[in-house]
């Protein structure tokens, strides 16, 4: 028998469903797609731990409600409060999801995140961490920070750098977009399911009774398939991303996407161009160096070193243009 339960206020932006042995927590702000607040990282936080010293929660289940699973954090309001003089509150802001990010990454429990919708930035960081990540058709992955006047944050430097050859450095800097497809074939998701499949696979993991991943992995795999990358797929082209993307430099990588341009036509190398001129060049540059930093760190040092960068973009130390692009 399922039970929900939530408190009134802020915390209702988290819904909990429990079912014997197994708790889903929904994220509950569809309008926001589901954008990370304060009150909803730590009443996540908050779960997480009750949850890890619980002997009878053996799984945790994370989904969106709405049509994403979580676009990310919701800055707008770090952004708001730093041009009130109050990049403090955004310290704080931080220090908690990324205390959050490290509980998963680290978690004694199995964590199933199902990404049936748009998966950004914070998102990402709630959900690439844990466990297992199951994809659907209607996931869209990004992370657009370079955009933004940040940087690929939550840890993404270190799950960007152990994608296959260079596709991190190319999805962390250009902000471009995969489908679920392109998910599972580089990594990101563990595995696929139509979101047909979704309620039959919800169904069958509420009735776990075991903490082993081995039998909630042969679960979803009961409901997966292996989907067809689409012929325009960035990932049939890591050849070129790879001689690209490894460039020791910003400046070496588009040379190298512009000489690929007068070799040969292909609107993928010319879109990849154009979302590096049009991001911000500090944030490429900061971006770049990060996950190259990355692959030689553990989740821990990278979280901790994100911090510390992101401390400094929110003081403006190191350019204003985050807060001047939101």
């Amino acid at each position: 028998m399922a039970s929900f339960s939530s408190r009134d206020g802020q915390e209702d932006q988290v819904l909990v469903e429990e079912k014997s042995f197994v708790r889903a927590l929904i994220l509950n702000r569809p309008k926001q797609l589901n954008a990370l607040s304060y009150d909803m990282i730590s009443r996540l936080l908050e779960l997480f731990l009750v949850y890890e010293k619980d002997s009878n929660v053996k799984l945790v289940i994370l989904k969106g409600k709405g049509r994403a699973f979580c676009a990310g954090g919701d800055v707008a309001t770090v952004v708001r409060d730093i041009n009130n003089g109050n990049w403090k509150s955004g310290e704080i802001f931080f220090r908690k999801e990324f205390t959050l990010n490290y509980l998963m990454a680290t978690y004694s429990r199995p964590q199933v995140s199902i990404l049936n919708g748009i998966v950004m930035g914070g998102g990402a960081g709630c959900s690439i961490h844990g466990s297992f990540r199951v994809a659907t058709e209607n996931s869209v992955f990004a992370m657009p920070e370079t955009a933004l006047g940040l940087f690929p944050d939550i840890g993404a430097s270190y799950f960007l750098s152990r994608l296959p050859g260079h596709f991190g450095e190319y999805l962390g800097l250009t902000g471009a977009r995969l489908d679920g497809a392109e998910m599972l074939a580089c990594g990101l998701a563990t595995h696929f399911v139509p979101s047909a499949k979704l309620p039959s696979l919800e169904a069958a993991l509420y009735a776990v009774d075991s903490r082993d991943q081995a039998i909630i992995s042969a679960i979803i795999r009961e409901y997966s398939e292996l989907p067809i990358l689409k012929e325009q797929s960035a990932y049939h082209r890591l050849d070129v991303i790879n001689r690209c993307f490894s460039r020791r430099t910003v400046e070496d990588i588009l040379s190298a996407l512009e000489r690929e341009a007068t070799n040969k036509v292909d609107d993928w190398i010319l879109a990849s161009i154009q979302s590096l001129k049009k991001a911000s060049p500090t944030s490429l540059k900061i971006s770049l160096r990060s996950i190259r930093e990355g692959r030689l760190q553990g989740v821990g040092q990278c979280l901790v070193r994100e911090y510390r960068m992101v401390c400094h973009v929110m003081r403006g130390q190191v350019s204003k243009d985050f807060v001047e692009v939101l």
